[in-house]
């Protein structure tokens, strides 16, 4: 069962590239791109857990796999296709609004609005800001409310502020680039070697396309 599982997953990789990604940002980096690639681009719906991603690309369910992990075996080789940056909207009358930039310390004691679906990076605010406090919401339209009704700070990326420009427009909040090394982090493009020559032109087309 599992060779035959195997053999037409391998089959349908050649009509149909399915994408999965372990944090948001990289998802719309795909979803943009997908409009006009001309391999049809399936990506899944939730996000790939890091202890899932080899087997996944071993018995081929998934063509190429967006994370922050790196991995280079006999079989499986990553490319690296950019970095996604943390920043965090304050409201304008906020004391740290006036700065240039912010640190995680910074922000300590802070209440925060966040997406709760937000891959590893819902660890490393948890883990960075001491004493903050998290108002997860699982819904973007909720969040998108609280953050146009109410002054909780929120957090945004490179890619994400971009990407939802038209809904951070009417919003009176301060963007500022955290600086910690933790703000950014590092993503990679991974794929079976075996694969590579078939797989090359969406890789470069991520790194091209993928917000400075």
């Amino acid at each position: 069962r599992e060779l035959v599982t195997t053999v037409r997953n391998y089959d349908q990789a050649h009509r149909m590239i399915k994408v999965a990604c372990s944090a948001p940002g990289p998802r719309i980096v795909v979803n943009r791109l997908a409009g006009h690639f001309p391999i049809p681009l399936r990506l899944t719906p939730q996000l790939i857990a890091p202890q899932q991603l080899r087997n996944r690309l071993l018995n081929r369910q998934l063509a190429l796999i967006i994370s922050n992990h790196e991995f280079q075996t006999d079989q499986v080789e990553s490319v690296f296709i950019g970095q996604e940056h943390l920043n965090v909207n304050l409201d304008q009358f906020m004391y740290l609004a006036n700065q240039q930039s912010v640190t995680f310390k910074e922000l300590r004691g802070i209440s925060f609005v966040v997406l709760n679906d937000i891959g590893p990076w819902k660890a490393i605010v948890q883990e960075q800001i001491p004493d903050a406090k998290f108002l997860y919401q699982t819904d973007y339209d909720a969040l998108k409310e609280l953050t146009k009704y109410t002054n909780f700070p929120f957090f945004t990326t490179n890619i994400t502020a971009q990407h939802n420009s038209e809904d951070y427009r009417m919003i009176d909040r301060v963007s500022l680039p955290i600086t910690d090394p933790a703000a950014t982090m590092t993503f990679y493009a991974t794929y079976l070697k075996d694969q590579r020559t078939f797989l090359r032109p969406l890789v470069q087309a991520l790194g091209n396309d993928w917000p400075k």
